[in-house]
């Protein structure tokens, strides 16, 4: 028997497969882009195969340990899991949401999923997540996959590293795996946070000072420049 057999939501088929990941994937990025205010689904973020010619705005968010996030969907064991609407959470001051102009013909994803992000912080310490939907053509937006990376762990999880205040870094976030073919009218949408409570256990932000009952406000900025070219790395499949 074939060594891989997966489902691809969507189309809603099982299918056979012999690599992993599929020796035919196109490593597609979609790059971040807005003027500066992406914040909930209302704001002015999009997300297009372009990547940024120039200058844009950063978007910025605060992350308060004390009102994290909250866990809606996904792999877990938890309540709410699996592929759950975002409406809630996308209301959000503290979420930037990237939509894309609705895909034209079938859009087929499968296999590992990263987002490269830029961005600085005000705190020593801190996460940034991601997560990718789908938005329906009824304007629903369903979860497929997400990720977290912490700041002290951007280059190596056995030499943790922490990060000067202010200066823009770049991170990698592993969003797993998943299979899903986006239909005609459909869009693609990345969320970008730094907390996706309790699925993920919150950074205080304190860098490990202060002792346990540390709790410090940290201010976010994520970078989408020709400098900086925030994205997500989609393996599209032909």
């Amino acid at each position: 028997l074939p060594p891989i057999r997966l489902y691809v939501m969507g189309k809603n088929i099982w299918r056979d497969e012999y690599e992993w990941p599929l020796a035919r994937t196109q490593w597609t990025p979609y790059y971040f882009h807005s003027k500066g205010n992406a914040n909930t689904s209302q704001g002015d973020g999009w997300l297009s195969p372009d990547k940024p010619a120039g200058y844009e705005p950063p978007d910025e968010f605060t992350y308060d340990p004390k009102d994290p996030v909250p866990t809606v969907g996904g792999n877990n064991l938890i309540e709410k899991a699996g592929a759950i609407e975002q409406k809630e959470v996308e209301k959000r001051e503290d979420v930037l949401v990237y939509t894309s102009a609705p895909v034209e013909k079938e859009l087929e994803i499968t296999g590992p999923i990263k987002v490269i992000l830029y961005a600085s912080s005000t705190a020593r310490d801190t996460d940034f997540t991601a997560k990718l939907c789908v938005v329906k053509k009824d304007g629903r937006s369903i979860n497929l996959a997400d990720g977290i990376v912490r700041a002290r762990y951007r280059e190596s999880y056995d030499h943790p590293s922490l990060i000067k205040p202010g200066k823009i870094y770049q991170y990698e976030i592993d969003l797993w795996a998943t299979s899903y073919a986006f239909q005609p009218g459909e869009k693609i949408r990345v969320q970008i946070s730094s907390s996706n409570f309790p699925r993920f256990d919150r950074n205080s932000n304190c860098a490990g000072e202060g002792g346990e009952d540390c709790v410090k406000i940290a201010h976010q900025s994520i970078y989408h420049t020709k400098k900086y070219p925030s994205r997500i790395i989609l393996p599209v499949i032909p």
